[in-house]
């Protein structure tokens, strides 16, 4: 298992491995075989960025059988996805801010996200797995009151890609098996959301296979895999915090 990360250090750009509280720093690109320079640093004395530039981040729509049942849905024969705007990419312990534009309740959902590796079109499931890097923590932020505003039109882009509304990171952790992973979401030390991978209805790979046939998925683009029970709103001053023991922890403050 390896932990990356990138990071800002003396006004400069960074990218390497969490190891406890130090960073061993790597250079070239993540998905191509970086090297190690020997330098370490402090985790501490650098500001988390976010762990890579997807091209996109696609995101599912009830793939969990809790929240399918929950709501009375059918059980999805495909995976429904959207696609969150590229200008809401917000790194760990930055700030959440509800737009200007919107007064309305802005909700938390944490979720587990899929890492690409390599470019996959058109991919079966096996080559999908292969193209999986790693895994990372996801809060898919939503101006909900928006969503189904207009009846006639469900408003899933718009709602979820203000800025500040795409939460992911703070690492990409690769070398683990998400059947055995847990979710949880914390607001303001209560938790909210504690939720298995393993009542996904739409597994990783599964998941990569299928929307690859839809759209080429390229190096450092993201599945948000959907989230499950216990989404709720957050107030002003809030913080809050996904957390996958064994993948990492996304914490933020919500303004």
């Amino acid at each position: 298992m390896a932990q990356w990360l990138r990071f800002q250090h003396q006004g400069k750009s960074g990218l390497g491995q969490v190891q406890g509280d130090q960073i061993a720093v790597y250079e070239g690109d993540l998905f191509n075989g970086p090297k190690t320079t020997g330098q370490t640093l402090n985790l501490a004395d650098v500001v988390i960025d976010i762990p890579c530039t997807p091209s996109k981040m696609v995101a599912m729509v009830d793939n969990f059988h809790a929240l399918v049942t929950k709501l009375e849905h059918a059980v999805p024969a495909e995976p429904l996805y959207f696609l969150k705007g590229n200008n809401s990419f917000l790194a760990a312990n930055q700030v959440i801010r509800t737009p200007k534009s919107y007064s309305g309740k802005v909700v938390y959902e944490g979720e587990l996200g899929i890492v690409i590796g390599k470019r996959c079109h058109e991919v079966d499931e096996a080559e999908a797995a292969k193209a999986i890097f790693g895994y990372t923590c996801i809060n898919d932020v939503t101006a909900i009151e928006i969503l189904n505003r207009d009846p006639g039109y469900a408003q899933w882009t718009r709602s979820k890609s203000f800025n500040t509304f795409g939460v992911f990171g703070p690492y990409i952790t690769t070398d683990v098996d998400p059947s055995k992973l847990t979710i949880k979401t914390i607001l303001n030390d209560q938790e909210r959301q504690n939720y298995p991978v393993a009542d996904m209805i739409f597994s990783p790979a599964k998941l990569v296979s299928m929307i690859s046939q839809d759209v080429p998925l390229e190096a450092g683009d993201i599945i948000a895999c959907g989230t499950s029970v216990g989404v709720g709103s957050m107030k002003p001053s809030s913080n809050v915090s996904i957390i996958i023991d064994g993948v990492g922890r996304l914490d933020n403050r919500f303004e």
